[in-house]
């Protein structure tokens, strides 16, 4: 078994690593943190331009069909550059769910326009009550109309179509919670925005007011299909964690060798080395439980569930733990604004709670490691 990129793929990582080296400098994450834009546009142009949008849509929907390990490739070099951008929304879940689910029609209007950059998706999927669960969601679907509140929504405010998880019967239970595809531009559409710990990940909270929607998928299959989607988003989020972290490890590693103290390079110091060590070992774990979830993904394995929930925690812990130890590495000058290492803390707290919380993950590898050893 080949646990490696193809010659192809590792020709689109180069192709890939030296565009957003020119493209996503750290200024250009830190104009977006710091201004009223809710993402690079220019940059989504050019990766646009360049393909990476379209790259797992098939071809008859105006992509490139290349699959999802071309996009594991790029997810992981835009989250090294933590490219300020509704990737993960539009590619990693909206495209994702109506490739899944979406019936033709819906299909051709949209994914074509995903694949050219000139729409731009979302998931609303939690509520202002807590925990995203089938007893709480409290937005209904009904007739064609969608009514209630989603809050935080990724991207929210940008997004011009949205997935919303909403309820179609009366029971508590999953059978009750159906899916709608509405159009954000919709008479009864008002979104709001709000704050969040990465300004470059912009957040939205919209609230419908018997606005037209249509089903996507069938009715009573939201809850499973909202966890079908989460799988594959999970396995390609795993990616750009991997590459956030493993910028932090590089960060961390120039600058022990740089600073000085006590007339040597710091790096030299033992405790350092330890510290440096820790944040290899995590990614390195990371990594190889992102490839199963890739592999899993990509061969649409039954495993997919306990790859993907695998991917998710080691993902999220690496990414925390790297982003905190570079600060620590850094000492003091780590903790200012001037110094990048907080726009990786806060880009590795906003993933952590992007496809809900690590302990819902854990929750769920727990659950399918018991299936799996059941049968």
């Amino acid at each position: 078994m080949n646990f490696d990129f193809s010659e192809d793929q590792k020709l689109l990582r180069e192709q890939a690593r030296r565009l957003l080296a020119e493209k996503c400098p750290a200024k250009a994450v830190r104009a977006v943190v710091e201004g009223e834009a809710g993402y690079d546009s220019d940059l989504w142009k050019s990766i646009a331009g360049m393909g990476w949008l379209g790259t797992a849509i098939p071809e008859v929907y105006g992509g490139h069909g290349l699959g999802a390990l071309d996009l594991c490739v790029i997810a992981e070099e835009l989250g090294r550059v933590l490219a300020p951008l509704p990737f993960s929304s539009t590619v990693c879940v909206f495209a994702e769910a109506l490739l899944m689910v979406g019936n033709e029609e819906q299909k051709q209007l949209l994914l074509p326009k995903v694949a050219a950059g000139t729409l731009i998706g979302t998931f609303a999927r939690a509520e202002e009550i807590g925990a995203v669960t089938p007893r709480a969601t409290r937005t209904r679907f009904h007739g064609g109309k969608l009514s209630g509140t989603k809050v935080p929504v990724a991207d929210g405010m940008d997004a011009q179509f949205a997935i919303v998880l909403a309820r179609t019967g009366e029971e508590p239970g999953e059978r009750a919670l159906s899916l709608a595809l509405v159009d954000l531009a919709a008479n009864g559409v008002r979104r709001r925005r709000l704050d969040s710990i990465d300004p470059s990940c912009g957040h939205a909270s919209i609230t419908f007011d018997d606005t037209t929607a249509e089903p996507l998928g069938r009715q009573g299959d939201g809850w499973q299909l909202t966890r079908r989607v989460l799988d594959r988003a999970a396995v390609l989020m795993a990616f750009e964690q991997v590459g956030g972290a493993d910028a932090c490890l590089a960060m961390a590693k120039d600058y022990a060798l740089t600073r000085h103290a006590f007339g040597r390079a710091i790096g030299s110091f033992q405790a350092m080395k330890h510290k440096l060590a820790d944040m290899y070992i995590a990614n390195e774990l990371a990594r190889s439980n992102a490839w199963y979830g890739a592999w899993a993904l990509s061969t649409d394995a039954r495993e997919l569930p306990l790859a993907a929930a695998a991917a998710r925690i080691s993902a999220i812990q690496a990414f925390d733990f790297a982003a905190n130890e570079n600060v620590q590495t850094h000492g003091g000058i780590g903790f200012t604004w001037d110094a990048d290492c907080h726009l990786f803390q806060k880009r590795a707290r906003a993933l952590a709670l992007a496809l809900g919380p690590q302990r819902v993950w854990k929750d769920r590898l727990v659950t399918e490691l018991e299936l799996s050893n059941a049968a």
